[in-house]
């Protein structure tokens, strides 16, 4: 009774790929995702693949009596699926709005580079988010106040994600030469992580690990 899914085809210059594989990526994603204090680079193209795989699985099932339990047991696994897009979706929006300015002013300088890390639809949300703060801090007190006091530097109201907390990860293979820098200002630690060993560590030496792949936050 496994779910039946379409082979998905990417842009010319990639390999096509099997649904269960986009399932698979996206999962971590979400993951890590969840996890990391920071909002990492988008998946979007897994999470518009997975979307048409849903309306496949949809018609599939459909095409089942209603009495048939495989029509049950294929619903619940997309209902599972639907759940983790949508809160795939909605951690990184959650990001967006705690530390809009922070990922604004980082993401300014990788569009510029190619490395933009959101979406165009959540670039244009994080925009008219700060817009919208902005526009409120005028109206409830900036008006309030005398006009030699009405200027603010937006930058002022910044909140950084804390990239010096601890995740729990395992590698997916072995690195080796990361440096854990030590806060207390003494001398700071090389270690090497092997495969699917796992480790707590500080998110900031391993954080362009996750992002390449290297290693999966749990």
């Amino acid at each position: 009774m496994n779910m039946e899914y379409e082979n998905i085809e990417l842009s010319d210059d990639e390999e096509e790929i099997t649904a269960q594989t986009v399932l698979k990526t996206l999962q971590n994603a979400w993951q890590n995702e969840r996890l990391a204090p920071e909002i990492l680079p988008h998946q979007n193209e897994m999470v518009e693949c997975m979307l048409g795989q849903i309306q496949h699985m949809e018609k599939n099932i459909n095409k089942l009596p209603k009495t048939d339990l495989r029509a049950s047991i294929h619903k619940m696994e997309l209902n599972r699926i639907k759940f983790i897009i949508c809160n795939y979706l909605k951690t990184r929006l959650d990001k967006i709005e705690k530390y809009c300015i922070s990922i604004m002013n980082d993401e300014k300088q990788r569009v510029e580079s190619g490395t933009n890390y959101l979406t165009p639809q959540e670039y244009k949300y994080a925009q008219e988010y700060l817009m919208n703060m902005e526009s409120h801090l005028k109206e409830a007190a900036l008006d309030h106040v005398p006009g030699n006091m009405q200027s603010f530097d937006l930058n002022k109201l910044v909140i950084y994600p804390n990239l010096q907390a601890h995740v729990f990860l395992r590698a997916n293979e072995t690195v080796t030469g990361i440096i854990l820098e030590d806060l207390g200002g003494d001398q700071d630690e090389e270690i090497d992580l092997e495969e699917n060993s796992q480790h707590i560590l500080q998110y900031k030496p391993i954080a362009d690990l996750l992002k390449s792949g290297k290693v999966q936050l749990m």
